[in-house]
């Protein structure tokens, strides 16, 4: 084989390898900003299809939001409740927002949510009357 095909072919491997390299760490790079985007959204609110409506399964690791959609009560009940702006607090747990705004208080923005919600859901609906039994 000549000596200036050679240089071809070598040059040619080379530079393969080269795009190679830079196409892995271009989709690597893509994939890494993937899962960090997927690791910080909230997981889906318990029986997303189901209305909750038992506020004892709520716990100190959600947020406003999450709390929001699965108990389809608005944010800003929620917020107002607890009387804290909005803006700033909505990535916050509710474990961190107790920290932040009501340190001496533990457990106040658990108790204060729950309550909102209660206070926020329609009266449960009277039991339909009953035929009397011959």
């Amino acid at each position: 084989m000549p000596e200036k095909a050679r240089l071809n072919q070598r040059a040619l491997v080379i530079g393969l390898t080269v795009l190679g390299c830079v196409l892995m760490l271009v989709f690597g790079l893509r994939t890494l900003h993937a899962l960090k985007r997927l690791r910080s959204a909230p997981p889906p609110p318990p029986f997303a299809a189901e209305v909750s409506t038992d506020v004892e399964t709520i716990e100190d690791w959600m947020t406003i939001p999450f709390i929001s959609r699965a108990y389809r009560v608005p944010p800003e009940v929620l917020f107002e409740a607890l009387q804290i702006p909005p803006h700033g607090n909505e990535k916050k747990s509710l474990k961190e927002l107790n920290e932040e705004y009501y340190p001496n208080e533990d457990g106040y923005v658990l108790a204060a949510v729950k309550a909102a919600i209660l206070a926020h859901q329609p009266p449960s609906a009277p039991a339909p009357p009953t035929a009397p039994q011959p």
